[in-house]
C-alpha cells in the first residue's frame, strides 16, 4: 500500500505543539548560566549588563523571565547605562512585570553607583584642573534631563571644602544668583571656585548666557578676593573648559 503523509490534512498536530511557548524560567536553566551562580563561581564582573539588572529585578512574571525583562528595559535605553539612570519610577513601572518595589530597587542601586563615584568629593579631594572637576561631578550631571549648576568651593591650596548645587532649571538653561554663590563661598571660607554645569543636549559649547554669567561671577569674585578658576560644561561624552578656550577673560 502506498504510504501517504497527512501533515497538511490536519491529521498530525502542528509543529508548534512540540515547541515551548516561552523560554524556561531562570531557575530551570543550567546552574552555570544563572546570573547569581555565575557571580558565585566566576565573579560579578563576568556578568553582562542584562544579567546584573536581572539580579536586581529578582523574578519575572508568567510571560517573561527576569533576564528577559532586563533585556527589554536595556533595549529601550539603547543598552546605554546613562539612559537607564535617567528613568524614573513611573517609566520603569511601564514595563509589564516591573512594579514599584522592583523599580525602587533599580533606582537605589543606580544611586549607590553615583555616590561611589563622587566619594572623593566627600574626602576633601584636590581639584586643580577642568578634567578633575568635570570628572568628580559628571556622575551627578550626565543623568539629568535638565540643566543644573554646581560650584566646587576650594581653599588656596586647591583642597575641596564644599560642593553644592546652586540652581536647577529647564532643558536649555538655568538661572544662577551670584549672591547665593558668594554667600556659600564666604560661609566655607573658600578662596577659589570651579563653576560646573551640564548641557542635556550633549553639545558642550557654551551659550552667550554661560559666558555672561561667568564674567559676572568673575567680576564679583575680584571684589571679594575669590578667584573663579574655571567654568566647565559637562556632557555624557566629555567637557568644555572656558579657561582652556580663552573665554574667561573679560
Amino acid at each position: 500500500m502506498e504510504k501517504r503523509m497527512f501533515v497538511n490534512q490536519g491529521l498530525l498536530p502542528p509543529i508548534s505543539t512540540f515547541l515551548p511557548s516561552r523560554l524556561p524560567a531562570i531557575k530551570d536553566w543550567p546552574e552555570d548560566d544563572r546570573p547569581r551562580e555565575k557571580v558565585m563561581y566566576n565573579g560579578v564582573r563576568t556578568l553582562s549588563h542584562a544579567e546584573l539588572l536581572a539580579i536586581l529585578i529578582n523574578c519575572g512574571n508568567k510571560e517573561r523571565s527576569a533576564l528577559e525583562l532586563a533585556k527589554d528595559i536595556l533595549h529601550s535605553c539603547n543598552n546605554n547605562l546613562t539612559e537607564l539612570s535617567r528613568l524614573d519610577i513611573s517609566q520603569l513601572c511601564s514595563f509589564p512585570g516591573i512594579g514599584v518595589k522592583k523599580a525602587v530597587t533599580i533606582l537605589a542601586a543606580l544611586e549607590l553607583c553615583r555616590r561611589k563615584q563622587i566619594g572623593p568629593l566627600r574626602r576633601k579631594a584636590l581639584v586643580r584642573t577642568a578634567r578633575e572637576a568635570s570628572g568628580w561631578l559628571r556622575p551627578l550631571l550626565t543623568d539629568q534631563y535638565y540643566e543644573s549648576f554646581y560650584v566646587l568651593f576650594l581653599n588656596h591650596a586647591n583642597r575641596l571644602l564644599h560642593h553644592a548645587c546652586i540652581s536647577t532649571g529647564g532643558i536649555t538653561s538655568t538661572t544662577v544668583d551670584p549672591r547665593v554663590v558668594f554667600r556659600t563661598a564666604l560661609n566655607h571660607k573658600a578662596t577659589k571656585l570651579f563653576l560646573v554645569h551640564n548641557h542635556p543636549s550633549g553639545n558642550p559649547r557654551p551659550s552667550r548666557a554661560d559666558v555672561s554669567i561667568t564674567r559676572k561671577l568673575k567680576q564679583g569674585g575680584n571684589m571679594l578676593d575669590i578667584q573663579i578658576v574655571d567654568h566647565i560644561i559637562v556632557t555624557e561624552h566629555g567637557y568644555f573648559s572656558l579657561l582652556e578656550d580663552g573665554l574667561m577673560d573679560d
